[in-house]
């Protein structure tokens, strides 16, 4: 689940970690109202208005804009809010804004100059063990930073069972180039950011950029998180950040009625049960030269409510132009699973306009042929994998 820059910001505050502060707006009036409270409490006089959408890379696509009065913070909230945000990270329509964060302006003038960094933590997948990616090209793509120097990325690898230790925090703040005050400041951000990471069950925990301040205080000016969706139902109060506007409106429907169902870009609609004989289908539409328009697993149940619910989701994608039932019968048996269909499919009368392709294996495979077969509806059934394959490349033709 992502959270939004505010969101992050504030799991950072609550461990410790010292932040860019900020106000969230819904509306130009309330930016303003935000900018004189953050100025009656800082007395910054400029502020930075950042639009909250799932994304990165706000600042190209003009969703970070720095006021330096109340007219400018007035005149750029109503810029933002509302508008299509096109980032390199969003659809080619961009992602509406509904919100902006109204932020202090941390770049304040001071004896030495401020610097910004990169740093995230991160599961490494390949050595079982969390990772610190760090870098002293923070404020920039790190993307651009590993293709054209990767010398300047740097990891620490932390083992989960003795956590992070003080050398290794200490030596993230030496590899940054950092001195006294800045160094030890460095050492507690980095301890107090670890801890966020783990105590919140999060995925990542991205910061770019983290900043030194020209009077040696290092702060977060960023946030890009996400917790494991798993772990929420132990967080609680992270779940209830969840901004379902920010998210596939399909896939949020499934989600409330209890299917595991991931949108993509393809013309063939697949409802399986299992997350490998998914894949294995959504490979076996590839070869049959379609593209998958999903990731739809129905479960250890497929009975003729969760069938029709399935159905009702796959089809609200215009582009979808045939369905492959791909359905092992274990848990399940094959003749329940082929009644669910034939009574969905009847329940939903003329919705179906679509040819459907039905393969039932495992217990009361051949039963289900024939209640599939014999019921009159424009249904097709398959026993093999590539029989199925014949049968959707039959239908896209």
């Amino acid at each position: 689940m992502n959270l939004h820059e505010y969101q992050g910001k504030e799991i950072l505050a609550s461990f410790g970690v010292r932040i860019q502060r900020g106000i969230v707006a819904q509306n130009a009036k309330e930016a303003v109202e935000a900018a004189k409270q953050l100025t009656a409490e800082t007395g910054t006089g400029w502020h930075v208005i950042k639009a909250q959408v799932h994304a990165g890379g706000r600042g190209k696509g003009g969703g970070v804009k720095l006021a330096k009065n109340l007219k400018e913070v007035e005149e750029i909230a109503n810029q933002i809010i509302g508008m299509n945000l096109i980032t390199p990270q969003t659809s080619a329509e961009g992602k509406k804004v509904h919100q902006v964060l109204v932020a202090e302006d941390v770049y304040y003038p001071g004896e030495s100059e401020t610097s910004e960094f990169y740093m995230s933590v991160v599961l490494n997948r390949a050595t079982g063990k969390n990772m610190i990616m760090y870098s002293t090209e923070g404020g920039m793509d790190i993307e651009e930073v590993a293709e054209s120097t990767p010398h300047l990325i740097f990891t620490e690898e932390i083992d989960p069972a003795t956590g992070l230790l003080g050398f290794q925090a200490r030596k993230i703040a030496f590899n940054l180039g950092l001195s006294g005050t800045a160094f030890k400041e460095m050492t507690k951000f980095v301890a107090s950011l670890y801890k966020a990471y783990v105590e919140s069950d999060s995925n990542m925990f991205e910061i770019n950029p983290v900043l030194k301040t020209s009077d040696d205080l290092i702060m977060a000016v960023d946030a890009k998180v996400s917790i494991d969706d798993n772990a929420l139902y132990r967080r609680k109060k992270y779940a209830d950040m969840r901004d379902l506007r920010e998210e596939n409106a399909i896939e949020v429907e499934a989600r409330e009625v209890g299917l595991n169902y991931v949108d993509l870009d393809g013309n063939v609609g697949c409802m399986v049960n299992g997350a490998g004989l998914a894949m294995a289908t959504m490979d076996l539409i590839k070869m049959a030269g379609g593209e998958p328009a999903n990731f739809l697993d129905v479960g250890g149940t497929a009975d003729a409510k969760r069938v029709e619910e399935a159905f009702r989701i796959i089809l609200k994608d215009p582009n979808v132009k045939a369905i492959l039932i791909n359905i092992f019968g274990g848990i399940v048996r094959c003749d329940r699973v082929a009644q669910g269909i034939v009574d969905a499919y009847k329940n939903m009368g003329d919705s179906i306009k679509v040819p459907i392709i039905v393969r039932l294996q495992g217990t009361n495979a051949e039963l289900a042929k024939e209640i599939i077969d014999n019921s009159g509806l424009a249904v097709q059934s398959a026993v093999q994998f590539q029989e199925a394959a014949d049968k959707v490349k039959a239908v896209l033709a």
